[in-house]
Parts: C-alpha cells; sequence; structure tokens
C-alpha cells in the first residue's frame, strides 16, 4: 500500500499568466514576465530568509493545481513530440503524474519587504500560472546543480527560435506598457501546440486582464484583436 504524505503550501505566485495556453513549456524561456512570490502568513517571519539575498536563483517546487484527472497514466504524449508519441510518465513533465507536482527554476530579482505582506519574492523566468500553490523554495547551487555535459533525451534544447510578431501599434496600445514587452516575448515563443499549425485558426492568449488573438503562418504570428478579459 503506498505512503501517503501530507504536505503544506507555503506561498502562492502572481502574475499575468492567466490561463494554461501561453504559459512557456519551460522555466526561464521568458525573463520579461516579473511574478511575485507571497508566503502565507506563517511563514512570513523574516529570519527564514535570512542569506537567499546571495543566491541569483531558486528551485520552486509546486502543484500542478490546474491539471484535475482522475488516478495516473504510466504513458503521456508530450506536446514536444508531436502529441502523437506516447512515452513513459516518469521521462516527461506533464502535470498529469502520480503526485502532480512541478519543479522550476527561476531568477530572484529582488527581496521586498513589504508591511502586510512581509518578505515578498520578485522572480523572472517563472512557468506557472497565476495564483499557483508553492510548495518549497530552495536555492539553485551552480556547483552542484549545473551539468552541462547532461542528456536530453526527445526534449532537444531549446534553439532560440522566436517567431516574428506583427502587432500594429493602435493594438499594441490598449495593453498597459508596463505589459507590452513581456507579452511580446510571450508572443514569440508560440503558444501554440507543436502539432498545431492551421494558419486560418484563429487563437487567443489570456494574459494580464487581456483576451489577445492571433494567427501564425509560417514563423510570423499575427495580432488581429484585443479585447479586455470580464
Amino acid at each position: 500500500m503506498s505512503e501517503k504524505l501530507e504536505l503544506t503550501v507555503l506561498a502562492h505566485i502572481y502574475n499575468d499568466y492567466q490561463a494554461k495556453f501561453g504559459v512557456p513549456r519551460q522555466s526561464g524561456l521568458v525573463d520579461e514576465v516579473i511574478s511575485t512570490i507571497v508566503f502565507e502568513p506563517e511563514f512570513r517571519r523574516e529570519e527564514a530568509f535570512r542569506g537567499l539575498e546571495g543566491f541569483s536563483h531558486l528551485w520552486l517546487l509546486w502543484h500542478f493545481s490546474e491539471s484535475h484527472k482522475d488516478g495516473w497514466s504510466a504513458t503521456v504524449r508530450p506536446p514536444r513530440l508531436g502529441g502523437n508519441r506516447r512515452v513513459g510518465v516518469f521521462a516527461s513533465r506533464s502535470p498529469f503524474r502520480p503526485n502532480p507536482i512541478g519543479l522550476s527554476c527561476v531568477r530572484l530579482m529582488e527581496i521586498k519587504q513589504d508591511k502586510a505582506l512581509g518578505p515578498v519574492l520578485l522572480v523572472s523566468g517563472a512557468d506557472l500560472l497565476n495564483g499557483t500553490p508553492i510548495f518549497d523554495v530552495k536555492p539553485y547551487v551552480p556547483y552542484a546543480d549545473a551539468h552541462p555535459e547532461a542528456l536530453g533525451g526527445f526534449a532537444v534544447p531549446h534553439d532560440g527560435h522566436l517567431l516574428a510578431v506583427d502587432f500594429a501599434p493602435a493594438l499594441l496600445a490598449s495593453i498597459p506598457e508596463d505589459k507590452q514587452e513581456a507579452l511580446l516575448a510571450v508572443l514569440a515563443q508560440d503558444p501554440r501546440p507543436s502539432y498545431q499549425n492551421d494558419a486560418e485558426r484563429v487563437y487567443g492568449l489570456s494574459f494580464g486582464g487581456f483576451d489577445v488573438r492571433f494567427t501564425v503562418a509560417d514563423d510570423k504570428l499575427t495580432v488581429v484583436q484585443v479585447l479586455p478579459l470580464k
């Protein structure tokens, strides 16, 4: 019989990723999006963060809270492989796993002292949905955590290829100026699943309070409409 273990949510993360569609496929791909980590009241003691300012990056252990599925499957279909080929769940980072726990590496930008919320972490490069519960925060230790010689299996390295984004100035102006750079970076990553390649299809991305609708043809993404989210 499987042993059960209870975890405590330490914090939640807040950012402009308002739906799973559009969240980067891995952490560190979109540094332009800044996220805020707010701890639960019992974990806001300043001494718990002593020494953290000396680290540039953090590991986040978090809950796939928006991925609900009864039971688990031994195999999954990663988008990286076109959504058709199955691999073992333990050879993937799929959210549909026996324990729905995610692992992400983010850059620590600032530890902000808030009068009401205590120590708040500002981080960049997160691939977590707005409101995601966090189980733990650990420092990234370069000499132990970095392995440049490591093999990546079917998850081939990100080649840096980005889409050209055509965002008409009049449409872009409807987005608050402090969110424009981050939104452009998210769109350039190509939010679509890798197996979707219909140039006529209009996609919708929820970001920062807006529904951004776009098409993609070849290597060009064109924004066709921006609507405020209700």
